[in-house]
């Protein structure tokens, strides 16, 4: 290992399966996982790393779907000082690991509203402003003031929402840039009106999604004028099965691992969702999942 990556003050590991790391529960190890002592650790990592070797923040890895053959690559974990959460004022400053429901409650805590949505995503804030996360009414671009990135070479960038050229689930975030930081300005509110909010938000998560099945998340996007899980049910998609993976009964724009599956029965599933849905009603799903890694037959050696 020491031949091929530079020191570091973090922590280093080698052949890291990440099935147990993801909210799916499937796919193969990564080469290397990395998670940085703090900013100027992952800013001389990518300074100093070969230059061929690619490197992939992961969060939560609660929408993503790592293939079976892993990732041939340094996956890098934010945690510590790239994860902290401060209020200031109106203004709420948070590491690209902090996970969005506890930035929501430091909000709630701090007496501020705006962020309320933010405790129906499973995700950290890195992937949050990347995706342009969003649920319930809200979205990461609606309070967003700037997010702070660094670029493949380790340089730190500081990015205001207009740069971000946000869209629905969608930002101009260069791929290869990690986000470090975030700044979100919110408003004054009743904390109790903020706290039933968020309470209303979670009840309706649990009677509306599988929370207690491993799952990715929303597994499209909705498409201009049409909500995805009702084109996937009007397919009849909705129980469809293939190896261990299924579409839920629930929440038809959930897949479900079932136990044992592998990622290529899931993305095949997808796959043949979003053909019989273009059969249907003409339209061609796009995947919000973020689907990453080798197939088995490349698998990382």
């Amino acid at each position: 290992m020491r031949e091929v990556l530079p020191p570091v003050r973090g922590r280093i590991e080698r052949d890291v399966e990440l099935a147990r790391r993801t909210w799916l529960r499937v796919g193969g190890p990564a080469r290397f996982l990395f998670v940085p002592a703090d900013l100027d650790d992952l800013r001389e990592f990518l300074r100093s790393r070969p230059p061929e070797l690619p490197v992939l923040p992961l969060g939560l890895a609660s929408n993503v779907l790592v293939r079976d053959g892993g990732i041939d690559g340094v996956v890098v974990r934010l945690s510590g000082p790239l994860a902290e959460v401060r209020v200031e004022d109106d203004v709420v400053v948070a590491g690209g690991g902090a996970s969005d429901r506890r930035v929501a409650l430091a909000a709630a805590e701090a007496g501020l509203s705006g962020f309320e949505f933010m405790v129906g995503i499973p995700g950290s804030i890195g992937g949050a402003v990347r995706m342009n996360a969003g649920c319930y009414g809200g979205e990461t671009a609606d309070r967003l003031l700037w997010a702070e990135a660094l670029d493949p070479r380790g340089e730190l960038h500081r990015l205001s929402r207009d740069e971000l050229g946000f869209s629905y689930r969608h930002s101009e975030l260069p791929p290869g840039w990690i986000v470090v930081r975030a700044a979100f300005r919110l408003a004054a509110g009743d904390p109790r009106r903020i706290r039933a909010r968020m309470e209303e938000i979670r009840e309706a998560r649990a009677r509306s999604q599988p929370l207690q099945v491993a799952t990715g998340g929303s597994t499209f996007k909705n498409p201009p004028g049409a909500k995805a899980w009702e084109l996937v049910d009007r397919a009849g998609c909705r129980g469809l099965v293939r190896g261990r993976a299924m579409v839920s009964e629930k929440h038809c724009n959930f897949l479900i691992n079932l136990g044992g599956a592998r990622a290529a029965e899931l993305e095949e599933l997808g796959e043949e969702v979003r053909r019989r849905v273009f059969e249907r009603c003409g339209v061609w799903l796009e995947w919000e999942i973020e689907r990453l890694g080798l197939p088995a037959r490349e698998a990382v050696a």
